[in-house]
């Protein structure tokens, strides 16, 4: 008789193995070891540990809870009350006041503008970076609020009537005059319909009141986002041409200022942040600087909200590397850990090189900001910004793109945060300034302030002699320099590869051996191929195992 084995016990379908657990509790900085060596290196040990505290909070199983609620319940415009009044109010979910309640607390809104720190600009930077990884969208009107600070200097009147508020580091969103807020949030508008990032062709008009410094404004704004931020930095033309003003959203008497917010945009990504656009008709102004010099006010504010697309976007690809190497960590196939794979090594490592690069540059630049008065800082400031703005944030969809595909199917999926991640990655190379704005911002600076390019000489050549790719990769941005017929058509790769020869320099002089030679090789030697995952080198399961992070 044919004989029959025992059955083994039934599996039990319900229980789950081989599956990564929940990246939460963790600190978010101190998993960072380029960000800690960045911020150790250009401010101090105290300031490590100052961001840390933002660190372990933006981990938490709540921050991330926050994060994903803020953006599931999208912004809601009411345009009128039930009596039919305009009152053009936008309603946050709970979930985004709380996640800036705790960006304002922490001074990643304009306090470091009233700071006494040497490295007051460098701790906010590394903050915000760190607080970016619970939900990118609130950024978007602390970022413009920092920014607003260097542009209200043009009027010391302005400026001391709005910096207190805006400094502060308690939250208010109320609806009321500044004399009552204790705390304060900005915002601008540029664009309009027909000129996008041509704002010289703007048809918003400002006529003067017969008080002095004050105008009325009509016309519209295209891209206008948090509409419901306590003042607007806003172009206009006046008599003498372009000009910036400051749009207060209620008026000291408490009563409304004439902001219609026509509707909100269905955006591909930044969901938990409203943008708008908007229409003045007899709205109140304050003229910030002279008739006619509207672009020159107002750009100190972009090169400053360029500063945090950097920083956004590098944070971006922190987070994303982290939830890629978290689960390859953690999750085995064909036999062993994914993160045992010589490939996917491969792959993981060739994305942290990819995020500490742009991490030494972001905090790099943030340093620039905190020496502002220093002459060479200043000038590597005006030309690393849009090189850093172009590049890094160009690089982000396609890195985060690669982290999303380490997770496979799971990455595709909403729960594993990764599809919000990517929905936001190409947000930061768009706003202030697209690709083609930046690059030939570049070249602008180049042409205008000889000192940039000396400035940018001087941090590259920090390196010199140190890595024969990076000294070969300086010369060949020199020669495509000294090529004046081709520098527009090649103002991308230009860019490009000045940006990439800032990061080079960095990571020789600071980073472990292994990262600054799989950078040079891969991003200024001859071995890239265009994708992530082909790095020629010898220590791949070093660069993963710093780059994993632990709970």
């Amino acid at each position: 008789m044919p004989t029959h084995s025992s059955p083994s016990a039934p599996h039990d379908i319900r229980v789950v193995t081989n599956q990564a657990p929940p990246l939460v509790g963790h600190n978010v900085v101190t998993a960072d070891h380029a960000l800690v060596e960045a911020v150790t290196r250009h401010a101090d040990a105290s300031v490590v540990e100052d961001i840390a505290v933002i660190g372990a909070e933006a981990g938490t199983a709540e921050a991330r809870e926050h994060g994903i609620l803020a953006n599931e319940n999208h912004p809601h415009l009411t345009p009128y009350d039930r009596y039919g009044n305009r009152i053009d109010e936008v309603a946050f979910h709970p979930s985004w006041h709380w996640l800036m309640e705790r960006a304002v607390g922490h001074g990643l809104a304009a306090a470091p503008w009233e700071s006494d720190s040497p490295y007051a600009h460098v701790r906010r930077a590394a903050g915000f970076m760190a607080w970016s990884h619970t939900e990118p969208g609130h950024g978007c009107p602390i970022s413009m609020t920092y920014a607003s600070i260097p542009a209200l200097r043009a009027d010391e009147s302005i400026a001391k009537e709005w910096t207190p508020a805006l400094a502060s580091t308690t939250y208010d969103p109320r609806l009321v005059p500044l004399a009552q807020k204790s705390g304060a949030l900005a915002g601008m508008g540029m664009t309009e319909k027909q000129g996008g990032s041509d704002v010289r062709a703007n048809v918003t008009e400002a006529t003067p009141t017969s008080v002095d410094g004050e105008y009325t404004l009509r016309g519209h704004k295209w891209f206008t986002s948090a509409p419901m931020n306590d003042m607007f930095l806003v172009l206009a033309q006046a008599a003498d041409g372009v000009t910036c003003f400051v749009v207060p959203r209620v008026l000291g008497d408490g009563t409304r200022n004439r902001l219609d917010v026509v509707r909100l945009k269905d955006k591909l990504g930044n969901r938990s942040n409203a943008s708008s656009e908007l229409e003045f008709d007899g709205t109140v102004a304050q003229r910030l600087g002279d008739e006619g010099r509207g672009v020159r006010t107002i750009i100190e504010m972009v090169a400053a909200t360029r500063l945090d697309c950097v920083l956004g976007s590098t944070s971006l690809m922190r987070r994303s590397l982290n939830e890629a190497a978290w689960h390859v960590a953690h999750r085995s196939a064909f036999g062993s850990r994914l993160a045992d794979k010589p490939l996917m090594q491969n792959v993981i490592a060739d994305l942290a090189i990819e995020t500490e690069a742009a991490t030494a540059l972001a905090i790099r630049l943030a340093t620039a900001v905190d020496r502002i008065n220093d002459p060479h800082e200043a000038a590597l400031r005006r030309i690393a910004l849009p090189l850093a703005k172009f590049w890094v944030c160009k690089r982000t969809p396609f890195m985060i793109a690669e982290a999303l595909e380490c997770l496979g199917g799971n990455g595709y999926v909403e729960e594993s945060v990764m599809p919000l991640l990517y929905r936001e990655a190409p947000l930061n190379s768009v706003w202030e300034g697209s690709g083609n704005v930046n690059a030939l911002d570049v070249l602008r600076a180049l042409s205008r302030e000889p000192e940039v390019l000396d400035a940018w000489l001087t941090e590259v050549g920090h390196a010199h002699g140190a890595d024969a790719r990076l000294d070969r990769a300086v010369e060949e941005v020199l020669t495509m320099l000294g090529d004046q017929a081709a520098l527009e058509v090649s103002a991308r790769r230009l860019a490009g590869r000045m940006a990439a020869c800032l990061q080079g320099s960095l990571l020789v002089r600071f980073a472990p051996a292994e990262v600054a030679d799989a950078f040079c090789a891969s991003r200024l030697g001859t071995s890239y191929d265009g994708t992530f995952g082909t790095l020629q080198s010898a220590d791949l399961r070093a660069i993963v195992e710093r780059a994993t992070p632990t709970l």
